[in-house]
């Protein structure tokens, strides 16, 4: 059982003759289900204070603004109702992974980008800062048209790339086609090991000799480059995996935490609560309730 089996996969309006595609929407309520689809999407909403966000196996009630980035193959939906008639208003814009082209992705102008797509495979949401400069042109995107508004577009994922404090939303681990990409064949190495290794009992050591290092002089090089500690980034890629087997197995909780390399019940609980802010039963069952919604 994978995790998109009981999840609606949406087929959206986007040809492979379009670039992207906008809509505009004024409502009272989220009534659309849980869903992935292949395109990546930007999506702005605004006087929705209240509603819930998942987005991967990240859930949390959201303000009054919000901008986040989807990547393909992630499970994503907001759900809320009860506000006033058309008060809330979202901006969703869909582009297809291939929008830069793969060779143009690769050149030193574009490494902020190119970034910045890679990150949102797992979820982006911006800051608040960066949405309130930028809500206007997403807004007004849709009164563009032509060569005009793939230019406007282009130069707003610029600008959200090389914006300040945005935040990786989904645990690495979670999604499937997630690339490691840290500039360091060391780091890499030692990412494909954890990947592998989860589920077992893994050590400082054995991550330092994979990379060739001191366990002191391996710590500092993996924190710098990829801003975690080491242990740290064992316990996300462990409640990564973990998150995935509550949204798509039947398994009880010991069992997900155990064969996810957690050693006690209670232990996997408070790390999960406290990295998540929810418990682990409370994820699965927002994901139920995300995926009866209107059915």
């Amino acid at each position: 059982m994978t995790m998109h089996d009981n999840i609606l996969r949406e087929i959206t309006p986007l040809t492979q003759s379009d670039c992207f595609t906008y809509f505009y929407r004024a409502k009272s309520e989220f009534d659309f289900p849980l869903h992935y689809h292949d395109e990546i999407e930007l999506n702005f909403i605004r006087n929705a204070k209240g509603a819930k966000r998942i987005i991967g196996d990240h859930v949390e009630v959201i303000g009054d603004l919000e901008l986040a980035m989807v990547g393909p193959g992630l499970p994503h939906g907001w759900f809320g109702s009860g506000f006033a008639p058309s008060q809330v208003e979202e901006v969703t814009i869909q582009f297809h992974k291939d929008f830069f082209d793969e060779k143009f992705l690769q050149k030193n102008q574009l490494n902020f980008i190119r970034e910045m797509l890679r990150r949102s495979l797992r979820g982006i949401l911006f800051s608040h800062e960066t949405t309130e400069r930028l809500e206007a042109r997403i807004v007004s995107l849709g009164k563009k048209q032509g060569f005009d508004s793939v230019l406007e577009l282009m130069s707003i994922l610029h600008d959200l790339s090389i914006s300040r404090d945005y935040k990786i939303l989904s645990d690495s681990g979670f999604s499937d086609d997630e690339v490691f990409s840290y500039n360091s064949r060391r780091i890499e190495k030692v990412m494909e090991f954890i990947h592998s290794s989860f589920d077992k009992q893994i050590t400082l050591g054995e991550a330092a000799r994979i990379a060739s290092m001191t366990e002191s002089a391996f710590s500092r090089f993996f924190k710098l480059r990829t801003g975690m500690t080491f242990i740290d980034c064992v316990t996300e890629v462990r409640l990564g995996h973990a998150s995935r087997m509550l949204i798509s197995t039947t398994k009880t909780i010991a069992e997900i935490a155990y064969s996810c390399g957690f050693n006690n019940i209670s232990n996997f609980n408070r790390t999960f609560r406290k990295r998540k802010g929810c418990t682990p039963r409370e994820l699965r069952e927002s994901y139920d309730q995300g995926m009866r919604v209107f059915i």
